[in-house]
């Protein structure tokens, strides 16, 4: 019998246990996911949960209530990956789980040690985040009682999971202080190390349109140094300061430390992976899924899904020795919550910026691409919905893994 190892049972992790319960022979194949946590969480929710719309119950369920019968899922750290002895030492136990093949989906996490400043005892005086779900469930509660000042959003370094989710919490403080009569004593400033808005120069204008709008100030290309929380200011290494009454911070992202302790990441510890098939760079055996990866393509839910696909389409060719396909393009897509119950939808991939046009179907939509909408805030709130359901358990959306282009103009 043959084994297939999963490292995470996250979305992308969780995703590919179900794509290959529903492909793989059980006689002849054994699947077993190892994660750490019980819980899953959904992390677009975490975005609403300071402002409200979301509680801490609304984004977590069980993971086993994902995984599909049949695999075997191990609540364990893991300790260590040995690549060239196709093995996983895991914590429980001290067991060795041997592979055939192995898939890594150990995710991204927030890591505010890197940053000086950014301590747990900074996260007690007006310094929150809400990348973690204690996080945002702990920024709600002093939304609740904050009286007004001057609120940054600060990114610390690229890349981030979600990179549209800092200027998605920006539209929704707006929001947030004009429904509780505030907004005329909240400045809102958003630090980031990018030159503009976003990373693709056409959604990075229509985006900084819509902070100056909001009368959102933005100090571009600031690359955080430390936080000085006696001080109240967030400083950057060309010398720039920004103040803050509340500060939101986005710590570095690195990937998981097991991938550090097996010697097989970057300096982020994400995993050096071909751009277009998935495959470890330097493993034959052995694939890289979601925000674990060191590609170029976002880190978010939707690249997860496209991957979820190609790894599945590949990984059948493969084991039928049969040349992988380069497929992958990066493609990924992202409601962008605007606030007052608007949004906009953004679809792009590796070489194509976000372009005008309706989505999914062409000509069609209901969804209209880089135009704000209600029916767009909607879908993404209904978006949680087919999360649990649809997505999570592999089941076909009526999109493919490859960008399209017809019902898109330029």
């Amino acid at each position: 019998m043959k084994r297939i190892v999963i490292l995470g049972a996250g979305t992308a992790g969780t995703i590919v246990a179900n794509k290959l319960v529903q492909e793989m022979d059980s006689d002849q194949w054994k699947i077993t996911v190892v994660d750490q946590s019980e819980n899953h969480y959904y992390q677009p929710g975490f975005l609403f949960i300071p402002f409200g719309i979301y509680s801490k119950e609304d984004v977590v369920r069980p993971r086993r209530d994902y995984l599909p019968r049949g695999v075997e899922f191990i609540l364990s750290e893991i300790d260590v990956i040995e690549p060239d002895q196709n093995r996983v030492k895991i914590k429980k136990d001290s067991r060795v789980l041997p592979y055939d093949f192995l898939v890594i989906a150990t995710g991204s996490r927030i890591v505010p040690d890197e940053t000086p400043g950014l301590t747990e005892a900074g996260w007690r005086r007006n310094i929150f985040d809400f990348y973690s779900v204690d996080g945002a469930a702990a920024l709600a509660r002093h939304l609740r009682h904050w009286q007004g000042g001057r609120l940054v959003l600060n990114v610390a370094e690229m890349p981030i999971k979600c990179p549209v989710a800092p200027l998605e919490f920006l539209f929704l403080a707006d929001w947030f202080f004009h429904e509780h009569g505030l907004r005329d004593r909240v400045e809102l400033t958003y630090a980031t190390p990018l030159p503009g808005a976003f990373t693709k120069p056409r959604a990075a204008g229509l985006l900084g349109n819509i902070l100056e709008e909001k009368n959102i100030q933005v100090a571009p290309e600031f690359l955080l140094m430390e936080v000085d929380p006696d001080a109240n200011k967030i400083m950057a290494y060309d010398g720039a300061e920004v103040e803050y009454d509340l500060l939101v911070t986005i710590p570095i992202n690195m990937g998981d430390p097991v991938i550090a302790r097996s010697g097989m990441g970057d300096e982020l510890n994400f995993v050096p992976t071909e751009k277009h098939t998935l495959k470890a760079s330097k493993y034959d055996n052995i694939f890289v899924l979601g925000d674990a990866t060191n590609l170029p393509s976002s880190k978010a839910g939707s690249v997860a899904h496209f991957q979820g696909d190609v790894f599945l389409e590949n990984f059948l060719r493969y084991i039928d020795g049969l040349p992988l396909r380069e497929t992958f393009d990066g493609h990924a897509n992202c409601y962008i919550e605007s606030g007052f119950g608007k949004g906009f939808l953004i679809d792009f991939n590796y070489d194509v910026e976000p372009l005008p046009g309706k989505f999914p179907l062409p000509g069609i939509g209901p969804f209209s691409l880089l135009q704000e909408s209600r029916i767009n805030h909607w879908g993404k709130m209904m978006f949680r919905w087919m999360y649990w359901n649809l997505l999570l358990k592999g089941k076909p959306l009526p999109i493919t893994a490859e960008m399209q282009m017809a019902g898109k103009w330029s």
